[in-house]
């Protein structure tokens, strides 16, 4: 007997805002405007460019750090927000197209590593941001393996795409807001504590679907 799967396992990242009525007219609008699927993914990646430029941006210019952020992480909303509607896009118009899945992934896995490098310029420590996008890159990778095992995603955390963009926007807007006596200063600044939180949630994210994935198959096993 097939076991029922793990909680956030599915062909869909669960997201509750995909059923509020604002997602839903802007899905419609798209649709009614003709715009692909893939067109939003791709400017979603460019969005996700554009996040992590402003946030490395912030060493280069620092008399403009704190708008430099509040960019970064409305820039980021922005690449989450298409991830949100190219899948409702392409489902609502039934526009799946024979390539979606690399529009789908290539873009994100961009995007994420913009992200998590540029807030590693921000914090100084470039290989801290380098290292957790690497490690977001493994936990998108267990969940592809998966799929083309299994035929589902596990889209378990704790360190998924949701949570990381989370934590990055929340400093972001922290840094561009937060009177500069709030501000953490020294090597353990805010954004190397993120990164550090995002590594190591990210870390155990990809193990913890490694070992979801192992059991399922071990379960599915003749």
């Amino acid at each position: 007997m097939t076991p029922v799967p793990p909680s956030g396992v599915g062909d869909r990242r669960p997201l509750a805002s995909r059923d509020t009525a604002l997602a839903r007219r802007a899905c419609l609008a798209l649709v009614a405007r003709g715009v692909s699927p893939n067109a939003i993914s791709v400017f979603g990646m460019f969005a996700g460019i554009a996040a992590g430029a402003a946030l490395a941006a912030t060493t280069v210019v620092p008399d403009a750090a704190r708008l430099l952020c509040l960019v970064g992480a409305a820039a980021i909303q922005l690449r989450l927000l298409c991830n949100l509607l190219d899948g409702m896009v392409a489902v609502e118009s039934d526009s799946a197209s024979a390539l979606g899945e690399l529009f789908n992934e290539v873009p994100d896995r961009i995007a994420d590593t913009a992200v998590l490098v540029g807030f590693g310029y921000a914090s100084g420590f470039t290989w801290l941001g380098l290292t957790a996008a690497l490690l977001a890159m493994a936990t998108a990778y267990v969940r592809a393996l998966g799929k083309a095992l299994t035929g589902t995603s596990d889209f378990g955390g704790p360190m998924a795409k949701p949570q990381r963009m989370f934590f990055v926007t929340m400093a972001a807007l922290y840094l561009g807001l937060a009177p500069s006596g709030w501000l953490p200063t020294g090597t353990w600044n805010l954004p190397t504590l993120v990164l550090a939180t995002i590594s190591l949630g990210s870390l155990w994210t990809a193990l913890r679907r490694l070992r979801n994935l192992a059991l399922r198959l071990r379960a599915d096993a003749p």
